[in-house]
């Protein structure tokens, strides 16, 4: 397994690899790797010729008051981890490398990144829009693969690379959960013991959902109301949204019908958690 700092390193390494006539895969991260990032790169080697992971702290997707200094790094256990799951190459640049002096230049999916995590985080989106199309650049895959935790990132991801012609095909990989429901996140690691039990919340208010729809529920707002209700029955959560919507406008549901998304941001003490779930509403 390589490991290029810089984009020539790195495009010099997609080349011999087109030279060869390998598919490129790209596994864009931030590090801190656990089970779920490593369902991505083994999903790309069973895809692709060649598997690139990224690791990068992105700063320009942190506001002025989130974790960047904090945001949990293992450069050296990510870099055993991607080699165990089959990548090729690591690309693990430093912020000059992406950010160079008198970089200004931004790309933005209007919409689809200003609702759900959009509000909350005015910038965010900005800022993962802005290193993943330089990422496609720079690699030039075939396909790009994203958790479904992060569902609203896939489709703002999938937008853009539509708008801009990009050649690609971005693959959306289901969560990886542990034993107790809880989603796989890298910001899992801030959360002490009491913290973390109250944090299966979020899956146990998915599951309610996935019930009231079984049972006969309808009514996206009833079924919203009913979630927030639950959530605060776990004194450490406190709700960021909770949210009913279509999965690929994100815009709220008053009548359930067909695939509907709900998703969730959930503060456990002070952390902030993401998860959601794809229900298929029966006719």
């Amino acid at each position: 397994m390589l490991l290029a700092t810089t984009v020539a390193a790195v495009r010099e390494a997609v080349d011999r690899a087109r030279e060869r006539g390998l598919t490129v895969g790209l596994v864009p991260t931030m590090g801190y790797l656990h089970d779920g990032h490593l369902a991505l790169v083994k999903r790309a080697r069973a895809e692709c010729g060649f598997v690139v992971v990224s690791i990068f702290v992105n700063p320009a997707q942190f506001g002025p008051q989130e974790d960047l200094e904090d945001y949990p790094r293992d450069l050296e256990g990510d870099l055993a981890a991607c080699e165990r799951a089959g990548a090729d190459l690591v690309f693990s640049p430093p912020v000059d490398e992406v950010y160079p002096p008198g970089f200004s230049t931004y790309v933005e999916v209007q919409g689809l990144s200003s609702v759900l995590c959009g509000v909350s985080r005015p910038a965010h989106f900005r800022g993962v829009t802005t290193v993943v199309s330089k990422l496609f650049n720079i690699v030039g895959p075939d396909r790009a693969y994203f958790g479904q935790k992060d569902y609203q990132q896939a489709v703002v991801l999938r937008r853009m690379a539509a708008d801009l012609d990009f050649r690609l095909d971005i693959v959306p990989v289901p969560t990886v959960r542990h034993e107790d429901g809880l989603a796989m996140s890298s910001r899992n690691a801030y959360l002490d013991p009491d913290e973390r039990r109250a944090a299966t919340v979020l899956y146990r208010a998915l599951r309610l959902a996935a019930e009231r729809i079984r049972a006969g529920q309808r009514d996206g707002v009833a079924l919203r109301t009913e979630l927030e209700a639950f959530l605060r029955t776990e004194p450490k959560a406190r709700a960021d949204y909770v949210a009913v919507v279509d999965p690929e406008t994100l815009r709220p549901l008053e009548k359930l019908s067909g695939a509907i998304l709900v998703a969730l941001a959930v503060y456990i003490g002070r952390t902030r958690l993401i998860d959601n779930a794809l229900i298929e509403v029966p006719g």
